[in-house]
């Protein structure tokens, strides 16, 4: 827990807390590979079914225990991954399960997985929303969920998850998680290939802050990046988790959305039309003037404010919000999350791109009921990389992809460098007395 006399007494609290990259947090994953189909040139997948078959059974239970020594403890249900791999490559191929004894299955189950390193390389670029889950908790208190981009073997973005608990104080704690993480699976296989929706959900017995998304689909194959999540008001009630991330192929891009009600289930959508095909877009938490509404960069330098009557499907293009003002977003500016409404209108974090390209974080004020209206905007940047958090994978960077409001007062969790996670808390009065 972290324990600052007041959190929010000061202009912005940095602190001490580090969220960093971890090449011992593995996942088991299935071992894709082109040539495990049934008609794949060389028979390979067969030939390997066929080598462990023809093991004796001493020599089979030897080498099985040899696969559960090295790996059982690492992992959560180890053996039950390692059936259900042979019952899909069982399937994939037409094999026959019952010509096979239960340790040769398992045994061959374990040839078709590997452990992935999903946050060897980096954790960043955090966003956070209250919990879908509020019961329990004392007065004033408020469980959160934190989306992060966790980059792994290959520099394959996933997202990963954490939960905890912020007090009215500004004292936070996260939940701890387990020495192994698992993967999310395909409510149905099929989906694999899918170009339109795919649903995937978490073990049931599996907690959120242990479970990772990986790409699924041939758009997403090269990573999912940077999930900007908001808390969806449809009204009377009915809250819907959505984000937006950017699906990168390893030559294409295309923004994507993740939609959920209780973060067990997800759909994982494409954003059909012309806006859908950059990166960077951050939904309003509510229709505005009856349409939907996102802020992103539709031109590689400014930011630019687009509505849709579908949350799926966004022809327009948008009108230019906001474009550099001040040297410390010369190069560029973005969105850092989507907006956070205050009586006193939306608060939007940005990014600045300066000399050296450099990051800073910023903020600006739209007005509530025509966000188009800038009417106020920071001069200087909120927080900067300085110091230690000027070191990292990609130096001197700051970035966020939200930030959680807690009374009048807001939770700020930022990537650094892309290499860690850092937490800041600041309240709402002090970031508009800042803004002109």
């Amino acid at each position: 827990m972290n324990r600052p006399e007041n959190a929010w007494s000061e202009p912005l609290r940095i602190f001490d807390t580090r969220l960093h990259a971890d090449p011992a947090r593995v996942v088991l994953r299935p071992f894709h590979l082109g040539w495990q189909a049934k008609n794949a040139p060389g028979g390979r997948a067969l030939r390997l079914v066929a080598d462990v078959a023809a093991l004796a059974e001493p020599r089979a239970a030897a080498e099985y225990e040899r696969v559960l020594r090295d790996f059982k403890e690492r992992h959560w249900q180890t053996e039950r991954i390692f059936a259900d791999r042979f019952a899909e490559v069982a399937a994939n191929l037409g094999l026959d399960p019952e010509a096979f004894s239960e340790t040769k299955r398992r045994l061959i189950g374990s040839y078709f997985c590997h452990e992935y390193t999903f946050a060897a390389a980096a954790l960043m670029n955090p966003s956070i929303v209250p919990s879908p889950d509020q019961s329990g908790l004392n007065k004033g208190c408020l469980r959160f969920i934190m989306s992060l981009r966790a980059v792994g073997e290959g520099h394959i973005s996933s997202i990963a998850f954490r939960e905890g608990v912020v007090e009215p104080s500004g004292e936070f704690c996260l939940w701890p998680q387990a020495s192994f993480a698992t993967s999310v699976e395909l409510d149905e296989e099929d989906q694999f290939d899918a170009d339109g929706t795919v649903s995937v959900h978490r073990h049931v017995d599996s907690s959120l802050s242990n479970t990772v998304i990986f790409p699924i689909t041939e758009q997403q194959s090269g990573g999912l990046e940077d999930l900007r999540l908001v808390r969806f008001d449809h009204g009377g009630g009915d809250f819907e988790w959505v984000g937006t991330y950017t699906a990168y192929s390893g030559s294409s891009i295309r923004s994507e959305l993740l939609r959920t009600r209780d973060f067990r289930k997800f759909d994982l959508e494409p954003i059909r039309g012309k806006a859908g095909r950059n990166k960077g877009m951050a939904l309003f938490p509510e229709k505005i003037d009856g349409s939907f509404a996102m802020v992103g960069r539709q031109d590689g330098k400014n930011l630019f404010l687009l509505r849709s009557n579908t949350i799926d499907h966004w022809d327009d293009e948008g009108v230019l919000l906001m474009e550099p003002k001040y040297p410390w977003e010369f190069i560029q500016i973005g969105n850092c999350g989507s907006p956070i409404l205050t009586d006193e209108g939306w608060l939007l974090f940005t990014h600045g791109v300066g000399a050296m390209r450099k990051y800073s974080l910023g903020c600006a004020l739209l007005d509530r009921d025509d966000p188009s209206k800038i009417l106020a905007r920071s001069v200087e940047p909120v927080l900067t990389a300085e110091n230690a958090d000027r070191s990292g994978y990609v130096p001197n960077v700051v970035y966020t992809c939200g930030a959680l409001k807690v009374g009048e007062n807001l939770l700020l969790p930022y990537g650094i460098s892309d290499s860690a996670v850092g937490f800041a808390t600041c309240g709402i009065k002090t970031l508009l007395e800042m803004m002109e």
